[in-house]
């Protein structure tokens, strides 16, 4: 039988302070799990039965809607997936879904609610990060209030700051978003993303790359959508 992969803590930065005794303990809790593009890591209304974080990849968050799917948040390496309906016990309130290949370790509710009894700092950690994520998701459903330009901009601008490479030409957002995750995201029809895009395109303003996307001048998507 091949040896069990080590378990990859310090990719993660909530748990990466644990000492050697702790993870040994919770390594044979742990499950390690990889992801297809386009997978499922849990369904909304399935039972929180794991707290998942990913150390590899980028994972959508997508919630169902009469009209048309939302994407609430892209989340990448070292971020915890559902974690806030394994604290408060209750089914998951919206699917996870792979965008590229991704790696999770996942640890049962049980076995890690046990854990932070005795590392209370764990909590604390979980906790202010979770906190600046509902932040950014009640900055998020702020800007839904905007036109379909402007959240489209203040996408761009916030995926510029959060993941973007600067290169000669610009910024580059090494995250390949269809044209209907980008609808999904900011709340419109397709065929208008496809528009902004295209005209976008047209204008210098963002070209589009099968790896992701070059924000050629991020000053002028700033003028679009001025930060408060």
């Amino acid at each position: 039988m091949p040896a069990r992969p080590p378990i990859p803590f310090n990719a993660i930065p909530i748990l990466a302070p644990l000492t050697a005794e702790d993870r040994a303990e919770l390594s044979p809790l742990c499950e390690l799990h990889a992801f297809e593009k386009g997978a499922t890591l849990f369904e909304e209304g399935q039972p929180a039965l794991l707290i998942h974080f990913l150390f590899v990849g980028r994972v959508k968050i997508v919630k169902a809607a009469p009209e048309r799917d939302l994407i609430l948040e892209i989340l990448g390496p070292g971020e915890p997936v559902g974690a806030v309906a394994v604290f408060e016990r209750r089914p998951f309130p919206a699917t996870a879904i792979a965008l590229e290949p991704s790696g999770t370790v996942s640890i049962p509710e049980r076995e890690f609610f046990h854990l932070i009894e005795k590392r209370p700092e764990i909590t604390r950690r979980l906790l202010a990060g979770l906190t600046l994520r509902m932040m950014a998701l009640n900055r998020r459903l702020a800007d839904m209030t905007g036109s379909v330009e402007y959240r489209t901009a203040r996408l761009f601008t916030t995926l510029a700051d959060r993941i973007g490479k600067k290169q000669p030409e610009g910024v580059f957002v090494p995250l390949p978003l269809s044209r209907q995750e980008i609808a999904d995201l900011v709340g419109t029809t397709i065929e208008t993303a496809i528009r902004v895009m295209s005209r976008w395109q047209k204008d210098g303003l963002v070209a589009t790359d099968k790896d992701g996307f070059l924000v050629r001048q991020i000053a002028a998507l700033r003028e679009i959508a001025p930060s408060e």
